[in-house]
């Protein structure tokens, strides 16, 4: 799954080990989350978005476009 998670915290100039504290995860769960290689569980996720002021889809693409849904 895509995210703007590096971005994000690059744009508050935090590392990664202190994202990972703000978290309540370890450094290693930040940089495998930005680099795609684990997707954060639903609460992890949340979190995220409330660190950061987003909506989980604001950060994380899952792929599947955004588009409007037909009616």
């Amino acid at each position: 799954m895509k995210n703007r998670l590096k971005v994000l915290r690059a744009e508050r100039d935090w590392s990664q080990a202190e994202l990972g504290g703000r978290l309540g995860v370890s450094r290693q769960a930040v940089n495998a989350i930005e680099t795609g290689k684990y997707d954060p569980s639903l609460p992890l996720a949340f979190r995220i978005g409330r660190i950061f002021g987003l909506s989980i889809e604001e950060i994380f693409d899952d792929g599947e476009g955004g588009g409007t849904d037909a009616a």
